[in-house]
């Protein structure tokens, strides 16, 4: 998916839900256990009650891979469900020495054939360089996480910044607005300001809204520029937002929740 497609579906559902399908077993309706694959089965009935209130799904593929080759079906099968309208974005947090990061990207944007992939930063350009490669398909880089543990490197000072925005403004040089995002977690919206004069122009992906407490209303109003530029990711919060047989409906109203109030901050 291109730029201008991302933007122009934000802009025809006035939203820029991302919807994580990270979809534990143990916590689906019990009455799913029944069918063949009832991972695939929760997120196709997810994917049929929300398709209209996002434009893009992420798939964690921990909760996939917990599951050997099962969840790698269901992954595959999950993927090639999601419309082509939306973009698809694993979220593998890969990123490794060169011949390794091709193949890694090989798996992602060739065999399953995802939009986006999340990737880790920490090896520099030679582990990033062989996702860039690929037409038409983003690599969504770590910048700033929510999780504790962000203070013991990103945050940390070196020189006259921060670690964190050395790695932004580094990253932008080997790309472009139209294949690099960078990952920017809901619960650091102080730093989001600072964020957007570094990078005008790119797209943020934003976990860390609903379950995890970020205001949507914050982050938007620091972090959106003219066009959206932003991708806020709600995963908990909307598919286990019920619990029985009408799970799928459940989730469709949470959705159209996040979606009402995104439409209210698109000018």
């Amino acid at each position: 998916m291109t730029r201008k497609q991302l933007i122009e579906q934000i802009r025809l559902k006035r939203t820029y839900l991302c919807i994580g399908l990270d979809t534990d077993i143990e916590k689906i309706p019990q009455h799913l256990l029944s069918f063949a694959d009832p991972v695939f089965e929760f997120n196709r009935q997810i994917i049929d009650a929300t398709k209209d209130l996002c434009v893009s799904y992420k798939i964690n593929t921990a909760f996939y891979e917990s599951r050997g080759i099962r969840g790698w079906e269901s992954l595959e099968k999950t993927v090639d469900y999601i419309p082509s309208s939306h973009l698809t974005i694993a979220d593998a947090k890969r990123g490794d020495i060169g011949n390794t990061s091709l193949q890694y990207a090989k798996a992602f944007f060739e065999t399953l054939d995802f939009d986006a992939l999340t990737v880790a930063p920490y090896m520099g350009e030679d582990s990033i360089r062989p996702f860039l490669q690929y037409k038409n398909k983003w690599t969504i880089v770590l910048g700033l996480t929510s999780n504790p543990g962000s203070r013991d490197f990103e945050l940390q000072q070196t020189g006259d910044e921060r670690l964190y925005e050395k790695v932004l403004k580094t990253v932008a040089k080997w790309g472009s607005t139209e294949n690099l995002m960078f990952v920017i977690g809901a619960t650091r919206a102080e730093e989001l300001v600072n964020i957007r004069n570094l990078l005008p122009d790119h797209f943020f992906l934003v976990p860390g809204v609903g379950a995890q407490g970020g205001d949507l209303k914050e982050i938007s109003e620091k972090a959106m520029n003219k066009d959206y530029g932003l991708l806020v990711n709600v995963s908990r919060s909307v598919i286990y937002a019920g619990k029985n047989e009408d799970f799928a409906s459940a989730a469709k109203s949470m959705a159209s929740r996040f979606r009402e109030e995104m439409s209210a901050y698109i000018k």
